[in-house]
């Protein structure tokens, strides 16, 4: 599929890094300019990447609008991007909140206007490359890469701890990635040893099983660096901070998409290359997304600022998905693909809403609230039906994905399934006691009586989220119908690469064998 006889997955991964060039041509003073061409490059991001949806083949769990060519051949390391039914929906979730996020911050960024949208759309760029990303050298390029935009933008667009949060990020991330780059480095090897040939392929490697004992370390590396960026607990500490440091727009893409990456890379990764050692370390891994659950939402009760309630939320949330994940079943995993979206829906929109109450009151105390309905009866409306959507009530988007990981979990993890389930009703708990003393209530601050309602910009931005939540929330389908075959699938390879681990004694023999079927071929 090609754009103007330009592949669509380059066009889509490389249009925002145009952007950011053109950008750098524009004066800093024609500030009107940059926000508008800004707002023009997301959208157009966004209107290309929709017709990988409508043109997505559902019926095959193989990767889709693939482009591969040599990159340094020398060592292996080529160009390959493509996506199924896994990365589908995030990409689409990437460039569906880029342009809302930038019309977020139309008046909220007064500073440094140029270089705050500059790293905005190289960010893009970083974020869709880590999602179509099928070799892992450029994998691991395009993670690295969108490090260094967000560390600017917490750092620099931050709140007055902003240096201490940005570095904190970076810090904690960088040290996840650098045993990544390690395991990289030892499956590179590792294919060498038995199939005869450098490759950083993803496919590539999925052809030649690794011995058990070795996916364990493999796997830790992988697992370290994911668990991370998710974060699961105990690694979430470097959250909050960034969370609550960022400019708004920081804030929804952290929650929205950088998040992701860390449960995108079990799914893309840990389970298909280490099958062995995911089911060896899945129990751990079920622990610990069942306490970030807990953990997260008790957390997130005893919050006095709503900023920072709704980031230990998301530690709760992303517990869900991480459950989903190594429940290892397909509803499980479809949950938990499904819930990703939806976390990047709900979450996000609570971090503009919270933007939007602090652009007026320079405040995010919830003691500081009440009785804001009154005043302001549109963002009541709209912040009900996100706090309900956070919540999971049946018919919004948060019910079907936590439903299905439920679901998933209790057919092979029954005693987790009903210990998550507490984190469902505290999560309505917290969320609607925010909620009560934010909007309800006497409004007996005089500062708060005169705050005016959602202008148009700002009923522009949460609308089309509000709608996606009513869309998938009432009619999940045409997104699970994306992930079926690409889950079912992965559940195969997973199953049968389990059983089909050699030990170290018999590699040089597989050895033997792949390098003789490779001269075949």
């Amino acid at each position: 599929m090609a754009f103007l006889g330009l592949p669509i997955l380059s066009t889509i991964v490389f249009l925002p890094l145009v952007g950011a060039v053109t950008l750098l041509l524009v004066p800093r003073e024609r500030e009107a300019w940059i926000r508008w061409l800004t707002l023009g490059f997301t959208a157009a991001v966004f209107v290309l990447s929709l017709p990988l949806f409508t043109r997505f083949n559902e019926g095959t769990a193989a990767f889709q609008f693939v482009e591969h060519a040599p990159w340094i051949p020398a060592y292996g390391i080529s160009y390959k991007l493509g996506v199924d039914g896994i990365s589908l929906l995030l990409v689409l979730l990437t460039t569906f909140l880029m342009p809302i996020t930038v019309l977020s911050s139309w008046t909220a960024i007064t500073q440094r206007v140029k270089e705050f949208h500059v790293s905005m759309l190289l960010l893009e760029t970083g974020m869709l490359g880590v999602f179509t990303a099928l070799d892992l050298v450029l994998f691991y390029v395009f993670w690295e890469a969108m490090l260094i935009p967000m560390y600017f933008i917490i750092g620099v667009w931050g709140g007055e701890r902003r240096v201490y949060a940005a570095i904190k990020f970076f810090i904690y991330t960088m040290v996840g990635s650098l045993l990544m780059l390690v395991a990289i480095l030892w499956l590179y090897f590792y294919h060498e040893r038995v199939a005869g040939f450098y490759t950083f392929d993803l496919e590539r490697l999925l052809s030649v099983a690794i011995p058990a004992d070795l996916q364990i370390w493999m796997f830790l590396a992988f697992a370290l660096s994911f668990a991370i960026k998710v974060p699961v607990f105990p690694f979430h500490t470097w959250l909050p901070d960034a969370h609550v440091e960022a400019p708004t727009a920081g804030s929804v893409i952290l929650a929205g998409v950088l998040l992701k990456m860390g449960t995108y890379g079990y799914l893309r990764f840990c389970l298909p290359l280490f099958p062995n050692a995911s089911h060896q370390f899945a129990s751990l891994m079920l622990v610990l997304a069942v306490i970030g659950i807990i953990y997260g939402a008790l957390v997130a009760m005893v919050q006095p600022d709503v900023k920072k309630l709704v980031a230990y939320s998301s530690v709760s949330h992303l517990g869900f998905v991480m459950l989903g994940i190594f429940a290892m079943t397909v509803q499980g995993l479809q949950g938990g693909i499904l819930q990703m979206v939806n976390h990047g829906l709900s979450t996000g929109a609570l971090f503009l809403i919270v933007g939007m109450i602090y652009e007026r009151r320079h405040t995010r105390l919830i003691e500081q609230f009440g009785g804001l309905a009154r005043p302001m009866p549109v963002f009541a409306t709209l912040f009900m039906i996100v706090t309900l959507s956070s919540i999971g009530l049946p018919g919004l988007n948060g019910f079907v994905g936590e439903f299905l990981i439920l679901l998933g979990t209790f057919l092979t993890r029954r005693v987790y399934a009903i210990a998550a389930a507490t984190g469902v009703i505290l999560a309505a708990v917290y969320m609607l006691w925010m909620y009560q003393r934010v909007m309800f209530g006497p409004c007996d601050k005089p500062e708060n009586r005169g705050l005016r309602d959602l202008n148009l910009r700002e009923v522009l931005v949460l609308v089309p989220i509000v709608a996606f939540i009513f869309l998938i929330g009432v009619y999940p389908r045409p997104f699970l119908k994306k992930t079926e075959a690409s889950t079912k699938a992965l559940l195969q390879m997973v199953d049968e690469r389990r059983w089909n681990a050699p030990s170290v004694d018999l590699l040089e023999q597989a050895g033997l064998e792949l390098r003789s079927e490779e001269v075949h071929r």
